[in-house]
């Protein structure tokens, strides 16, 4: 496809521990290097929503060393976080944090929003995607079942929605359900072609 041959004369790199971008971009047809990032997330407490990811998103990109940034290379960093009640849900501290989370998440609407940020020796762009979900009321059973098994730790608001707890609690969402798992893999090639676009231009 030539739409995919185009972003493969690139060389893209993905500034990421996570996993599931890994298999998400991977299943978008792209040729990527992977290079983990461990950065510090934290970020100003007045940001609220969107303002989080795209801060965060950006600051992992400006840790992305300079020099390794040569021409005709983009690299993609990415942060999601779940926002329910104007409040911000990360990754929980443990199991009984676990717990928490996903008794504030039950019965009710959140949102999960992912900031993207692309950047290349000439350009740096970013973009955010948003995704309600809806959970049912969880039982005190459900979760300790899932948080003991799965053990979601590594995940904003400890849960994944391609694993148990998304199959029997998950009744609705509104958006990319990508964007949930991770990355909103749709939004992300739209952007990158017309990165890749400018990028030629310039």
């Amino acid at each position: 496809m030539q739409t995919i041959e185009k972003l493969n004369s690139f060389h893209l790199i993905l500034a990421s521990e996570s996993p599931r971008r890994r298999n998400l971009l991977t299943q978008l047809g792209l040729n990527f290097e992977v290079c983990a990032l461990n950065i510090d997330e934290s970020y100003p407490l007045e940001l609220t929503a969107e303002e989080i990811p795209l801060y965060v998103c950006l600051n992992k990109s400006l840790a992305f060393p300079d020099k390794d940034i040569t021409p005709n290379t983009i690299v993609i960093t990415a942060d999601t976080i779940v926002w329910i009640d104007d409040f911000v849900l990360g990754k929980p501290d443990g199991e009984a944090d676990a717990k928490a989370m996903l008794r504030c998440l039950s019965g009710k609407k959140h949102e999960v929003i992912t900031g993207v940020c692309l950047r290349s020796e000439k350009q740096t762009a970013r973009f955010w995607v948003n995704t309600g979900v809806w959970f049912k009321p969880l039982t005190g059973e459900e979760i300790d079942y899932y948080v003991e098994n799965f053990k979601p730790f590594d995940k904003a608001g400890a849960y994944a929605i391609q694993e148990w707890i998304g199959f029997i609690g998950i009744n609705r969402i509104e958006g990319s359900y990508f964007n949930v798992v991770g990355l909103p893999v749709q939004r992300l090639y739209t952007e990158l072609l017309d990165f890749c676009e400018k990028e030629k231009l310039g």
